[in-house]
């Protein structure tokens, strides 16, 4: 911070003692220039003159009154205008106590606004300029009377101007603010979507990799001592859950590390693509599972794509978990010119368990997927038995054109 910066904190600090050293300056200058003689003898060059007593009491309680400029400006005004007025009419009219009504007039119009600085503006000069013409011991004409009409106009615009500059600051103080603000915001909204993304990975990954773990350590647990060769065959399917858990897990954990943004994923993003790799794992964990997959409905972009795949994953998910253990799961994805409906079918007896079964987040977690594409989510009982859930999903997005994760 510069010497003048310092300087100006410590001034504003203390504006009383800003307002007492501004009075005494006015008082100084006007004793000062009250005992000038402009004509001098003869009116030629400068003199010396002796100001008369009620001068010199009018500088000093018009420079008392401005001690109060800022907690009174108008009152300040008043009292100034009256000394300036009685100096006019019976004083020397050339004593400079007009200082004062300046400096007050200048006040007023910085802290008030434009239209009252033009009234009380107005005012103050056809008072004081008719008061001296009129009244005033010099001719009407004399320039000490027209001077008038140029310090009291000056006072007037110099505080108006100071007026603006303050709002302007102001104005470009409270847009910082506010543009600091919208970021803060930003900020806040970014991390809390991010969170909920990853919020909705992460339980897309767990709840069905341990879902199927947990159905096949069942299977195997139940065939332990009868069928042996079935049961390391549902510990081969265990072990190949629980790793592709862990491998998805890992890549997620691996994204988060980064300091930066990754440029791209380490691995390919889940898709369509796999549709088929996911029916098989939910076969192998006794799940019957049928797929309707269009060719045509194969290239989506990649938000779209893994959109679709996370509902399949968690619907079917459910399926294993609520639907009981006779239930079969149809699984359709057809593209309709623009769209693309993915659509999961279950026979079960239990299904609408899933609404309500532990309070999961699965059905929360899909229809925020398909919100944030601007698609629609269709989810409930069957007529005669089972669940439906039905997914419509705009190809052409936002969040896909841009490749945005959904």
């Amino acid at each position: 911070m510069s010497t003048f910066q310092r300087a100006r904190c410590r001034v504003t600090a203390h504006p009383f003692a800003l307002d007492t050293a501004i009075a005494v300056g006015a008082l100084v200058c006007m004793v000062v220039g009250s005992f000038a003689d402009p004509g001098g003898e003869h009116g030629v060059n400068w003199g010396v003159r002796t100001p008369d007593p009620l001068s010199l009491v009018l500088m000093t309680l018009g420079a008392a009154a401005l001690v109060f400029r800022r907690s009174a400006p108008r009152s300040v005004l008043a009292v100034t205008g009256t000394a300036t007025l009685v100096e006019s009419i019976t004083g020397d009219p050339r004593a400079p106590v007009a200082m004062c009504v300046v400096i007050a007039l200048c006040t007023v119009a910085a802290t008030t606004d434009r239209a009252t600085t033009w009234r009380v503006g107005l005012l103050a000069m056809t008072v004081l300029t008719g008061a001296a013409m009129l009244a005033g011991p010099l001719p009407w004409y004399a320039q000490e009377n027209l001077a008038i009409i140029a310090w009291t106009g000056i006072g007037a615009t110099a505080g108006d101007a100071i007026r603006s500059r303050r709002a302007v600051v102001r104005a470009i103080r409270e847009r910082a603010e506010r543009a600091e603000r919208t970021r803060e915001e930003e900020a806040r909204r970014r991390v809390a979507e991010e969170r909920l993304r990853i919020a909705r990975d992460l339980h897309d990954v767990v709840a069905h990799h341990i879902a199927l773990v947990n159905v096949q350590a069942g299977v195997a647990a139940h065939v332990m001592d009868k069928r042996p060769d079935q049961a390391k065959e549902a510990l081969a399917h265990v072990r190949e859950a629980s790793r592709s858990a862990l491998n998805e897990l890992r890549a997620t954990v691996g994204l988060l590390r980064q300091t930066g943004d990754p440029e791209a994923p380490t691995e390919p993003a889940p898709g369509l693509s796999r549709l088929d790799e996911l029916a098989g794992t939910f076969r192998n964990a006794g799940l019957p599972v049928e797929v309707a997959h269009a060719e045509h409905a194969g290239t989506l972009p990649a938000a779209v794509d893994l959109v679709a795949y996370r509902i399949i994953q968690e619907a079917l998910t459910n399926v294993q978990k609520h639907a009981g253990p006779d239930a079969k799961a149809e699984v359709s994805v057809v593209r309709v010119g623009p769209l693309v409906e993915v659509t999961v079918l279950d026979d079960g007896a239990t299904a609408d368990g899933a609404t309500t079964a532990g309070g999961g987040h699965g059905l929360l977690g899909m229809r925020e997927r398909v919100t944030a594409l601007g698609g629609s989510l269709t989810t409930g009982p069957r007529y005669g038995g089972g669940f439906r859930v039905h997914a419509i999903l705009p190809v052409k997005t936002r969040t896909a054109a841009t490749g945005e994760p959904a």
